[in-house]
């Protein structure tokens, strides 16, 4: 039967146009610009400065002496070499979270400070032109992108919500979305892969700082983030724990700048400067963020706390001050913000009940409104509170409920279950969750934008195992008429209890006799229900609900001795031979599709059964 779940690669492999577009004001010409010194102009040995927030707020000025221009660095974008001389570069050589730092050559603008060599002995940097960056700033701007106006309206409410009791696999992934496997495609795609301790000139990588997060979080940060050029310390913080956008706050040439994609809380920002300020909107960085394209991501003012000296990469620690702007263009010369937009962020709220005594059970945070962000930081988020309230090593069992709130769509509650004897879940394993891995599927459908409103987590913990090994099975009658029960006795050995048995019958079909019958005994978390397969994104949604068979039970499974058929969200059992071929369209491929069906019996028990087994039952004639 085909899969309900269309793959990463597909989902990702479709982009939506933009077929309106915003008027944007287009930028000057570099030579009519009387601030602004042309490449063509720059020799070698001119000597000028350059601006960046060392601590604090205020920029400060350092010296730059031009080394020489590497012509066609990147595609039509030349490089300008320089070396810098201030006592702190002196020590920190290429410091991650300069990027953006303007430069000037005989009281004119050059560019921005944006490349180094990792394991430098020296201070040198390479400088993005100005000219390619307001190339960035030219750029037209869509009215909207996946379906959020960049000019947001009031968000509609829907009361009504589906429920879905499915669980979390014991032995691995679900067939779904994975975060991991979105983020390897975004590397390939976009070719960020850092070759740390090679020769080339990379970006100064964007520090993202995280703040009050777990060393698990800040690990799987890491895996997601680092490919894309992105490098997540445990450095950051925020002043405003649940700020709202600031009409008061500025962006001035050599500030700093933060891109949220966590804020409250806890809090995840990239943090880099800017370049230019322009009536249209401000530059920074002069090299990509993450090379999104166009996107849609919160930003704020931000404050210096300390340059951190490596040899390895130096980078700069610091918090966020105000939300102001967003980051609407994410491109290879810069990244281009509008002062005048606000992004979409999804309000989310984490309790975690059973840990007795824990400081904070009780979270609040915003999380940036991505395709690819929101799911991956939505799991690292939740995954960070829990092991900061209960990180237990204890046996543990663990009950995840999430509800989802669509816009235009109805609630979506997920339940995903587990039981450990390593202790609470770590954060792969809570990013893996069904929860996340289906909001990550209806994110990158194919077929319609989707928008979350809002999210609400509650983690129940109960610190004992509760797990039967599944040790055997006796057949109580191996031979049996058509029709009747089959009785077979399962042993089971609880964790910390003596063994057990119990005794379940298994009806025999009528039109068996003579067979011989294979039953598969496997526990209920591990059975998948059949499923259509999903052509709009209410089929997707809808396949979401009850993905698997009961979580607590034991499933006695054969092989059904009629067909099935599924057709769009349907899935019929069952069906009389030849009934296909009577429904078969003879003038489209949109049929429906065949497969075998299994009978499945659900036998409910207190705990989760770890093992399969199987038994085979003669059918008399």
């Amino acid at each position: 039967m085909r899969s309900f779940i269309l793959s990463s690669l597909a989902l990702l492999g479709l982009a939506a146009g933009f077929p309106t577009l915003i008027q944007t004001a287009q930028a000057d010409g570099v030579a009519t610009r009387s601030d602004i010194l042309p490449t063509e102009q720059i020799k070698k040995g001119m000597k000028g400065y350059g601006l960046t927030v060392f601590e604090g707020t205020v920029p400060s000025k350092f010296n730059v002496e031009v080394i020489d221009i590497l012509k066609n660095f990147r595609p039509r974008q030349d490089l300008v070499l320089i070396k810098t001389d201030h006592p702190r570069l002196d020590v920190a050589k290429i410091v991650a979270g300069m990027s953006g730092s303007p430069i000037y050559l005989q009281g004119k603008m050059v560019g921005a400070y944006a490349y180094g060599w990792t394991f430098s002995e020296e201070p040198i940097a390479g400088v993005t032109p100005i000219r390619n960056m307001l190339d960035d700033l030219e750029r037209p701007l869509p009215h909207s992108i996946h379906g959020i106006p960049f000019q947001q309206s009031p968000a509609k409410r829907h009361a009504r919500a589906n429920e879905s009791d499915g669980t979390l696999r014991f032995s691995g992934d679900l067939e779904n979305y994975s975060s991991f496997g979105h983020a390897h495609q975004l590397a390939q795609a976009h070719q960020q892969k850092m070759n740390l301790g090679s020769s080339e000139a990379t970006p100064t990588s964007t520090p993202l700082l995280l703040g009050g997060m777990s060393a698990g979080a800040l690990s799987a940060a890491q895996d997601l983030l680092r490919p894309l050029g992105l490098e997540p310390l445990q450095a950051g913080g925020t002043s405003a724990r649940h700020s709202k956008a600031s009409t008061d706050a500025q962006f001035v040439d050599g500030g700093s700048i933060g891109v949220n994609l966590i804020n409250g809380d806890m809090s995840a920002m990239g943090l880099g400067t800017v370049t230019r300020v322009e009536e249209d909107g401000v530059l920074g960085f002069g090299h990509p963020m993450m090379n999104l394209g166009i996107t849609n991501l919160p930003t704020s003012t931000a404050r210096v706390l300390w340059f951190m000296a490596s040899k390895m990469r130096s980078f700069k620690m610091g918090e966020a001050i105000a939300r102001h702007g967003a980051l609407v263009n994410d491109r290879q010369a810069s990244i281009v913000v509008r002062e005048d937009l606000e992004a979409p962020v999804i309000p989310v709220h984490l309790a975690i009940e059973g840990e007795p005594g824990a400081p904070t059970t009780d979270w609040n945070f915003e999380v940036a409104h991505d395709r690819f962000l929101s799911p991956s930081f939505l799991g690292m988020a939740i995954g960070s509170g829990l092991q900061s309230a209960a990180a237990e090593r204890r046996d543990v069992t663990y009950v995840l409920e999430t509800r989802i709130k669509f816009e235009g769509y109805p609630d979506v509650y997920f339940k995903d279950f587990g039981s450990m004897p390593t202790g609470t879940p770590q954060v792969p394993q809570i990013m893996e969750s069904l929860a996340f891995k289906g909001l990550g599927a209806v994110f990158n459908n194919p077929w319609t934008p989707i928008r979350v409103e809002s999210v609400d987590v509650k983690v129940k913990l109960q610190f004992k195992r509760e797990v039967a090994l599944l040790l055997g099975i006796d057949l109580l009658t191996p031979e049996v008429e058509a029709g009747e029960s089959a009785r077979i006795r399962v042993h089971f050995n609880p964790y910390d209890a003596p063994q057990e048995s119990r005794i379940f019958s298994i009806p025999i079909p009528e039109d068996s006799a003579g067979k011989v019958l294979t039953y598969k005994v496997a526990p209920g978390y591990s059975v998948r229900r059949e499923k259509g397969s999903s052509t709009t994104l209410d089929e997707l949604i809808s396949n979401l609900e009850n993905p698997t068979l009961k979580a607590r039970s034991l499933v006695v499974s054969t092989n059904s001795t009629r067909g099935g058929a599924t057709y769009k969200n349907i899935v019929a059992e069952d069906l009389p031979l030849g009934f296909l071929d009577t429904m078969a369209a003879t003038t489209s491929s949109r049929g429906p599709a065949e497969f075998l069906p299994a009978k499945h019996q659900v036998e409910p028990l207190p705990y989760f059964v770890v093992g399969t087994d199987s038994f085979t039952v003669q059918v008399k004639e």
